[in-house]
């Protein structure tokens, strides 16, 4: 990365920005089509992070681009709450629509994954007249102070800034690879599950909780899949107990796991459900849709933001929300098949990956130091991504250890781009055998 303007640039960064937001890579980006990235010095990347997670159509998408420009040079703010415009009501109507429940939904807008948390939290609790929040190891649900109380993960996201919000209780998610209680699936019966009534016993009364909320696949947390009976089971819990159950998708929605949703994989409602990142395409924008009894308890006034639901965000997710049709889950499906066969081959080559999992094309596989000790391989995959980068592969690391490479890939990647990045990591990953 020695270019003039690369140079230029990150010495302006280093007198303008502080280190606090964290740069993954040296990269500066220019241009992005499909599933490449343009930088400043005309060097392309394939791109397997995706803007973590909102681009999973893929980058430069013609129609979101366009309804984007429409919309600019029509109307780009009034605020929703002084005059009403029609694409708010729209989208909400279709994700009402399209998120999974055959009851009577409601939906509003915010900015940012985050915002979505806060805001269920709020609506949780009014709903219920109740305080406590339930979340879960290795969760992740955003950096604002509730949705950092309710994430898991302590560096970097929650390392000196506390205290943090007070009711919020945390249990063991089902992370099989590295089960909390030390058995094996099936025969553990699900025990993390019965974790929830453990909490009734040991910590706080059901009377006094107000949700639970869960990631149906666990993102920042190292791309964690559970065992279809585990969200079943918190879910009637929640229901024969009065809690509100939320289903945090920010990430998993949009197609990522092949479905529009990833509760549908689990056969689960949620009472609420959260999306976020690829909802706009690359604008800021996320979603609360909800049981209408629910979402309606807060009073008039109670909710909302200055640019929540913005027009420009609002049509951009109209846009998305038009592609994403079942010809284009069905490339989901297809690229995940490819992707998590293309994570196991490097699985079989390679004794440093541990574990291949996830669901359609969010796929994450975990290194480790040993097979048998499973220590995690936290400097190797921090080099992975690295020397990745370095060979025009810009892949991402997650987990609560930093040692699992995740994809993120946007379902418009050609299969010559596919290839080249996983002949990339293979190479790379050659150099650690050596």
């Amino acid at each position: 990365m020695d270019g003039k303007k690369y140079q230029e640039l990150t010495e302006m960064r280093e007198r303008n920005v502080p280190r606090g937001p964290y740069n993954i890579t040296p990269l500066f980006a220019e241009s992005a089509k499909g599933a490449v990235i343009r930088d400043v010095e005309g060097r392309e990347y394939i791109d397997f992070a995706g803007g973590i997670g909102v681009q999973n159509l893929g980058h430069g998408q013609a129609s979101v681009v366009q309804a984007i420009r429409e919309q600019a040079e029509l109307l780009v703010h009034t605020c929703f709450h002084v005059v009403m415009y029609e694409s708010y009501i729209a989208l909400a109507e279709r994700l009402n629509t399209l998120a999974p429940g055959s009851f009577q939904k409601k939906t509003f807008f915010v900015n940012s994954g985050a915002e979505a948390a806060e805001n269920a939290v709020k609506i949780a609790r009014t709903f219920t007249k109740r305080h406590g929040i339930v979340s879960f190891e290795n969760a992740y649900h955003g950096r604002t102070y509730m949705a950092m109380s309710l994430t898991s993960q302590v560096m970097p996201y929650k390392l000196g800034f506390g205290p943090f919000c007070p009711e919020v209780f945390r249990i063991p998610f089902a992370y099989c690879y590295r089960c909390p209680f030390g058995m094996e699936y099936p025969g553990c019966d699900i025990r993390c599950a019965d974790s929830l009534k453990r909490l009734f016993v040991t910590q706080a009364g059901p009377e006094s909780i107000a949700a639970v909320i869960v990631e149906p696949v666990q993102g920042e947390g190292g791309f964690i899949v559970p065992p279809p009976e585990f969200l079943q089971r918190l879910k009637r819990v929640c229901e024969s107990e009065g809690i509100v159950f939320i289903a945090d998708e920010v990430q998993t929605g949009m197609g990522r796991t092949g479905k529009r949703f990833a509760s549908e994989h689990f056969s689960v409602e949620p009472d609420i459900l959260l999306t976020g990142k690829s909802l706009g395409g690359g604008v800021p924008l996320a979603g609360i849709t909800g049981k209408a009894e629910i979402m309606d308890a807060p009073h008039a006034g109670g909710l909302g933001g200055t640019f929540s639901g913005n027009p420009i965000a609002c049509r951009a997710g109209l846009a998305v929300l038009d592609l994403l049709d079942e010809t284009m889950l069905a490339k989901s499906v297809s690229l995940g098949k490819r992707v998590r066969e293309g994570f196991q081959e490097l699985q079989n080559r390679f004794e440093i990956i541990g574990d291949v999992r996830g669901l359609g094309p969010m796929v994450g596989m975990e290194l480790v130091k040993s097979r048998k000790t499973k220590e995690p391989a936290v400097d190797e995959t921090s080099r992975l991504v690295r020397r990745c980068c370095e060979k025009g592969l810009i892949i991402l690391s997650c987990g609560v250890h930093h040692n699992v490479i995740r994809t993120l890939i946007p379902f418009a990647i050609t299969d010559d781009q596919l290839q080249k990045g996983f002949d990339t990591l293979g190479e790379t990953l050659m150099e650690f055998a050596d």
